[in-house]
């Protein structure tokens, strides 16, 4: 796909000037792509503050900046918080640099992110190959605002990328991939369907929030874009909400960042500074929710009153291979879930048994381990009907495991599985 750029759309004798505000930067740090993951989420895309040496990079909370002259408009990278702002910026290079890209855009909600890049690569009469299995939110924007607007979306199974290929038409832009998918832990092939995309000059992108970075990196894997819901393990804390869109080039860069000034959905500053210190702790916390979802998943898997339990960890996963295969440091995330013997009633009353540390209520990939009814919750706005097709059944439970101890876990949850 040819993407125009941004220089064009500019107002004549700017072009160059503000180039440097719309460009990916480069670190300052060359050491830093010689040092391990866990170290890039510490020190990545950030440094001393160089006027005070404070450790933290500043927030920067300012309309406006102030410019020497008019021909040296823009030279500082700054004119005005919609389009670049100092501690947003910070953010948008570590994410970039933690995700492999070269470039990437920080905006105020995931749905934002997913929303600018279906807004800067689709328009009217376009189509999208999109997973039968995305996120609710998702679901909802294709079928209620874009589809009204005039684009085609094909809702496909993508545990076989054959599907996808099939699904694929002359006027299709955009391949959209979840991976895993929210709920369903269900893992797409990326390498395979990026080979399709690239085949037929199509854009794939993938939604990455449930793997992060840590575990799984779509550009890695032949994908054009990245989505992130920075509100679940980049935050980890339950306490900012955001989003990101990650390129693989310069000229895909320069498009999302075109959309983002537009748009104006840029984050806050005081939210990337909250996701700047939350960042440095991912390695540690995913790590701890991985192994201890594997715990769980491994108990609820042996208990009596449970039907069925889905993490990509187990054995009996139907797509362990791939998921071992694509996913990094033997990794599988804090994503699990399961159905309990006697449907929809008995899961209603585990819900209301359970005990703490176990918190019923939605997001995910927070410190706080989190049990949500699906069907009901973070799911409800999907058609009862293609909800049920993908496996997302009435008595659904979602298990987003946090960094306590998985002994107390597991005995909450056995607590109120014996009382069904």
């Amino acid at each position: 796909m040819l993407v125009r750029s941004i220089a064009s759309r500019l107002p004549r004798g700017t072009a160059a000037r503000c180039a440097r505000s719309f460009s990916s930067n480069k670190l300052d740090k060359p050491w830093i792509s010689d040092v391990s993951l866990d170290t890039k989420l510490v020190h990545g895309g950030v440094s001393p503050d160089e006027k005070t040496g404070a450790i933290l990079t500043p927030v920067y909370m300012s309309t406006t900046f102030v410019q020497e002259s008019v021909d040296k408009y823009l030279d500082t990278g700054y004119s005005y918080s919609r389009t670049n702002n100092p501690t947003v910026k910070m953010l948008e290079e570590k994410v970039s640099l933690i995700e492999n890209g070269h470039g990437a855009i920080c905006v105020s909600t995931g749905m934002s992110a997913t929303a600018s890049c279906i807004n800067a690569f689709m328009n009217a009469g376009d189509h999208c190959v999109i997973t039968n299995c995305s996120y609710g939110g998702t679901n909802r924007i294709c079928r209620e605002q874009f589809v009204p607007l005039g684009m085609e979306f094909d809702f496909v199974d993508f545990t076989n990328p054959e599907n996808v290929a099939k699904a694929i038409k002359p006027n299709t832009k955009l391949i959209f991939s979840e991976s895993p998918t929210n709920p369903t832990l269900t893992i797409a092939d990326l390498e395979a369907i990026s080979e399709i995309a690239k085949a037929k000059g199509i854009l794939h992108v993938c939604d990455s929030t449930f793997a992060t970075p840590y575990i799984m990196r779509p550009l890695d894997h032949g994908c054009d874009l990245t989505i992130q819901s920075l509100t679940k393990y980049y935050d980890g804390l339950n306490i900012g909400v955001g989003g990101a869109l990650i390129a693989s080039t310069p000229e895909l860069y320069d498009r999302i960042k075109l959309i983002q000034n537009m748009h104006g959905n840029i984050m806050s500053p005081m939210t990337a500074f909250m996701m700047l210190q939350s960042m440095k702790t991912m390695g540690l916390r995913v790590r701890q929710q991985s192994n201890s979802a594997m715990k769980i998943a491994t108990f609820l898997e042996s208990h009596p009153n449970v039907e069925k339990c889905v993490y990509p960890g187990l054995a009996s996963h139907p797509q362990k291979a791939l998921a071992d295969k694509q996913h990094r440091n033997g990794l599988h995330g804090g994503m699990l879930w399961f159905d309990v013997v006697g449907g929809d009633k008995a899961a209603i009353k585990l819900m209301d048994n359970i005990k703490r540390p176990w918190t019923l209520c939605e997001n995910l990939g927070a410190s706080e381990s989190i049990i949500t009814a699906c069907a009901v919750m973070t799911h409800a706005n999907m058609i009862p009907e293609d909800r049920r097709a993908v496996g997302i059944t009435d008595g659904f439970i979602r298990i987003s495991v946090g960094i306590e101890d998985p002994d107390d876990l597991i005995r909450g949850l056995d607590d109120a599985l014996n009382q069904l």
